[in-house]
């Protein structure tokens, strides 16, 4: 099973294209980036469930009743007593998403002593993403669980850079970013991402990166497996809404591990990073034709992509009981 630790939120999106201080109607949906990950990994039929804290609220029980839905293992999110749920307001200009995120909210209250570590025992991976070093006690939660499980489970990390969490504190996200990043075997980064972290002294070569993951928006991505690189291009459609393409992005570079048996050595060759990087692009990509985070495309809808068979027959033959 595939675990994520992090945020799980309600995203407000904003119905008119127009700045947010004038858009009039928002739609309600689920997101957050880790919990948008098991979504997806749950659509391309890998078994996954979400760590993460909810407040005790009807925001909170929508949240876990349509991650249930989708067939993701809940049993992990705590309860908060004090904090409400998490909400974001997404603002979206031709198709492109801006947040306002909020503070006190019960992600972000996510302690060591609210998790069952037992769950490290049936981990096959467990994703981490950078939204949770932005504040305490979650910071400290997110890198001791990376801490525990290095070495023993593999990890994956995305950046997931969102600045106007840490104004006044780049050095600090520069140095708790680059502490999470030493501890991760898989990290996704946009390539601006990446950009900005360089130009603050972060030397990439410096760490243990089994797989990297480059993502260049509508010019692709590439991956980086120890001397083997690959450029995949990207899948073209008209976007109506990239809030969570990311996160899609994510989901399928680790369901393609999963499938392909993987995860315990990731070891690729070039074609194989092509098929992945494929594979992950499309994923995304289509994603990105419908309104809000959950909307990854089914394994079987996948089919129709000859190029991708190799992946695509793997997931749709997954047994759940593999968990």
């Amino acid at each position: 099973m595939i675990f994520a630790v992090g945020e799980v939120l309600i995203d407000f999106i904003a119905v008119e294209d127009a700045l947010l201080k004038d858009v009039k109607t928002f739609e309600k949906h689920a997101g957050g980036a880790p919990a948008n990950v098991v979504v997806g990994l749950r659509r391309l039929n890998v078994p996954s469930a979400l760590i993460s804290k909810v407040g005790r609220d009807p925001l909170g029980e929508f949240l876990i009743e349509r991650l249930r839905a989708e067939g993701v293992d809940t049993s992990y999110i705590a309860y908060d007593e004090e904090r409400g749920t998490g909400v974001v307001f997404v603002q979206l200009r031709k198709a492109k998403p801006e947040f306002i995120l909020y503070d006190q909210v019960a992600y972000f209250n996510l302690r060591l002593e609210d998790i069952d570590l037992s769950f490290m025992e049936k981990a096959d991976l467990i994703h981490f993403g950078g939204v949770f070093l932005a504040r305490e006690p979650s910071k400290t939660t997110n890198l001791k669980l990376m801490e525990l499980a290095k070495g023993r489970i593999p990890i994956s990390y995305d950046a997931n850079i969102r600045l106007h969490l840490w104004r006044g504190r780049v050095e600090a996200m520069v140095k708790d970013m680059t502490e999470a990043m030493k501890l991760a075997d898989i990290l996704k980064i946009g390539d601006e991402e990446k950009k900005f972290l360089e130009d603050h002294g972060v030397d990439f070569e410096g760490f243990d990166i089994k797989l990297l993951a480059i993502t260049r928006g509508a010019e692709g991505s590439e991956l980086i497996c120890g001397g083997a690189k690959a450029e995949a291009p990207a899948y073209k459609v008209q976007p109506v809404d990239t809030t969570g393409a990311g996160d899609a992005y994510v989901a399928a570079i680790i369901a393609s591990l999963y499938a392909l048996e993987k995860l315990d050595r990731i070891d690729l060759d070039e074609d194989e990073l092509k098929l992945i990087g494929r594979f992950a692009n499309i994923v995304a990509a289509l994603t990105t034709i419908k309104r809000g985070a959950w909307t990854v495309p089914r394994a079987h809808e996948l089919a129709r992509f000859h190029e991708l068979k190799p992946i695509v027959e793997r997931l749709t033959k997954i047994n759940i009981d593999r968990a």
